[in-house]
């Protein structure tokens, strides 16, 4: 008779772990983001980002056609820089 033995807490921490690296992938292959992506990843409406960062003229943005385009290294670290600077 064989008998196994599962450490829940172990495979959930496995489980967790994994999930990390792949979201931590993701971010790393994403070499810019649309104003949709930036939405999302600051969790403030378009009118918000418009009345507190977007103007900003150190704000790194490019507009291609009709749609706006923001390099994600330079705005993770702006958007940091910003979020310190407000307190």
């Amino acid at each position: 008779m064989l008998q196994i033995q599962v450490d829940e807490a172990k495979v959930e921490q496995l489980y967790i772990d994994a999930i990390n690296k792949k979201v931590e992938k993701v971010d790393v292959d994403l070499v810019f983001w649309d104003t949709k992506e930036l939405k999302r990843r600051v969790c403030m409406s378009w009118a918000m980002i418009q009345d507190t960062f977007f103007f900003d003229e150190r704000f790194p943005k490019v507009k291609v056609g009709g749609k706006w385009f923001y390099p994600a290294k330079e705005t993770e670290l702006f958007l940091r820089n910003w979020l310190l600077e407000r307190r």
